[in-house]
């Protein structure tokens, strides 16, 4: 083993990685899939999880790509949203996620498809969670979202506070948290957690940098802030994307760093399927 090697083996013992996929919809993206699968394999991770589409749209090829990781021998973790959906479709989901040997679920609200009105037998993660707690006991260990700049539509910052209070207290076992760059605004929330009595791991969801289209557009959507200092330097790069994901590969390399030294139980990556750009920030924080 390199000392490279055991580096990466020493980070992941005592801090858990964790990484977030989507899934493809091609045979093409799925063999690139299966390539930053691999690369990212090497940091030993607690395990891969694999998004579900607005109103279930994604339902078959989120199994397909979750059994495939399992297959693999990887932990795999299915993403559930429960917008548009019926109790009995998530009760067939759990049933053939059981029926697998899954034992990890993330879990959603999720998205209102576009066009469309709010449908189904669910509203709120809560719901979701109660029911999943009801139909399968402790059989999953439930992880559910988390706001550290609070739901974009929260009306107050209490009452976000208190829909995550609300998930813990119907049988939620850790969280995840959107993105952010600012590590006050997570450590914040953490003491406002511990002061509610929300007490699970909650565990920093990291978003590298690839372009600032992208991020701005994501952004938008899912309420999380792009510091200004941070939005003018990368507008300040144009069409420099070598340039670019440097300078975000230093700027979350930090803020993982930061994160890491304050005892955060963990990092869970969105990697819109890619590779390069974690492998490099976790190997600079693993230094």
């Amino acid at each position: 083993m390199t000392e490279k090697e055991l580096q990466m083996k020493t980070l992941s013992s005592k801090f858990g990685l964790s990484f977030e996929f989507f899934p493809p919809k091609t045979a093409e993206g799925m063999d690139k899939l299966r390539e930053t699968r691999t690369q990212l394999a090497k940091f030993n991770p607690e395990f891969f999880s694999v998004t579900f589409g607005a109103g279930g749209s994604t339902r078959d090829r989120t199994m397909e790509t979750v059994l495939e990781i399992q297959q693999e021998g990887y932990a795999a973790a299915p993403h559930i949203s429960c917008i548009s959906s019926s109790k009995a479709e998530i009760r067939d989901l759990l049933l053939a996620y059981q029926a697998h040997g899954i034992n990890r679920l993330v879990t959603l609200r999720g998205d209102v498809p576009s066009g469309e009105v709010s449908s189904g037998d669910f509203r709120y993660a809560v719901e979701l969670v109660e029911f999943i707690r009801a139909e399968t006991g402790s059989h999953f260990h439930i992880e559910v979202a988390a706001y550290p700049e609070f739901h974009p539509e929260a009306r107050t910052p209490a009452a976000d506070l208190l829909n995550l209070k609300r998930k813990v207290d119907a049988g939620a076992d850790s969280a995840i948290t959107q993105y952010f760059y600012n590590a006050d605004a997570y450590f914040r929330f953490i003491d406002q957690c511990d002061a509610a009595g929300i007490n699970i791991s909650i565990v920093p969801g990291i978003m590298p940098i690839y372009n600032i289209t992208q991020l701005a557009r994501f952004s938008s959507i899912c309420g999380a802030e792009i510091p200004r200092w941070l939005k003018m330097r990368l507008e300040e790069y144009g069409d420099d994307m070598v340039s670019l994901r440097a300078f975000g590969i230093d700027v979350v390399s930090e803020l993982c760093s930061t994160l890491q030294a304050n005892g955060v139980p963990g990092l869970h990556f969105y990697t819109l399927n890619q590779a390069a750009v974690i492998s490099n920030i976790i190997e600079n924080i693993s230094e």
